[in-house]
């Protein structure tokens, strides 16, 4: 693991060099109420797992069970979803057709969110993704299109497509020029901190795994509006994809490179700049994960009774790989600890 601290250098340096991106949204009310126009919505679990904390040598692990989350299998089917019922909110979600690109769960929520407003969906995969995907895709009536060997190249031509058909682009990512719709996206997910804040106290301490880094900020927005500076919040990478940690280092956004990783729902090599302005604030450490470490930290969540991913247990293993730093982190045996299992093993 290595491990950065954040100072007030970095935090200001970053966020200078975004002026005009916006910072997460703390606004759950709105999307726990749209969202319950969607099919099979419901609360997920916060689950306590004494295991897990005795082998982290703290004394509570809470998690954080998004593996059902409306019926999809993961937190993410409360972004896309909710941008789509906002539209249809406003009577012009249907007819549309919403565009993306996905390696993975976003699609889905693409998908299912175009199905129950009266809306299209077209998804486009690059050529890794397993057809079985595809396949769940179409089970919501997404036209599936392939294009390229990996998701950057698939996201390339969503944009095209988008531009060239008048369709509504639909990314979990921002960029310059595009803040509107990610923005809401994120505020779909503080629905599962809300939760959370409502089931819990305020833990010492919050592992959360980041990818382009939506998640993990908008969980970090969350929690600094309801439970103040109280716990420490740790963002954790794949070591292979260190997006947000080598922007945050740098002070301003930088594009990684690195080989593929095992954790490939992480496996993001740019920050969404609304996540990085977000986390540049509301975080306190960014560490990184080997693929040996989130490969152990998986299997040790699958023994507890939590089977999911290397990408879905990555705050845990994070967690029990924490022990050269704990320390620095601030670890005792003393620590209630909070992690997000994001997805389920299937996915």
């Amino acid at each position: 693991m290595k491990h950065l601290k954040r100072t007030d250098s970095h935090t200001d340096a970053a966020i200078s060099t975004l002026p005009d991106t916006p910072v997460p949204s703390v606004n759950a009310e709105n999307p726990a109420r749209l969202l319950q126009r969607c099919p099979a919505a419901a609360p997920t679990p916060l689950v306590s797992s004494p295991a897990l904390a005795d082998r982290a040598r703290v004394a509570e692990v809470h998690v954080k069970d998004e593996r059902e989350r409306m019926g999809l299998g993961s937190f993410k089917a409360l972004g896309a979803a909710y941008v789509i019922a906002c539209d249809a909110e406003a009577d012009i979600a249907a007819g549309r057709t919403y565009v993306t690109a996905s390696a993975g769960n976003h699609g889905l929520s693409v998908a299912a969110g175009a199905q129950a407003f009266g809306a299209r969906a077209v998804v486009y995969l690059a050529d890794t993704v397993p057809e079985a995907f595809a396949d769940r895709l179409r089970r919501f009536d997404a036209e599936v299109r392939r294009h390229g060997p990996v998701y950057e190249d698939s996201m390339a031509e969503a944009a095209r497509a988008a531009d060239a058909n008048d369709w509504i682009l639909l990314s979990d990512s921002s960029w310059h020029g595009y803040f509107d719709i990610p923005h809401r996206l994120m505020e779909g997910y503080t629905v599962l901190m809300q939760e959370t804040v409502a089931a819990m106290n305020a833990p010492t301490h919050i592992f959360l795994q980041a990818g382009v880094g939506g998640l993990a900020a908008a969980c970090a927005a969350y929690a600094r509006h309801a439970w103040g500076p109280i716990p420490r919040i740790i963002v954790v990478e794949p070591d292979a994809a260190p997006a947000i940690f080598a922007s945050v280092q740098a002070g301003q956004p930088v594009v990684t490179s690195g080989p593929s990783s095992d954790m490939g729902r992480l496996d993001c090599k740019e920050p969404s700049l609304i996540a990085l302005k977000g986390l540049a604030r509301d975080a306190n450490d960014f560490v990184l994960i080997s693929e040996d470490e989130g490969s152990f930290g998986d299997k040790v969540a699958a023994e507890v009774g939590l089977a999911s991913t290397p990408s879905g247990t990555a705050g845990m293993s994070a967690l029990l790989a924490s022990t050269p730093h704990r320390d620095a982190l601030g670890l005792t045996e003393a620590s209630r600890v909070l992690v997000i299992l994001s997805e389920q093993a299937s996915a």
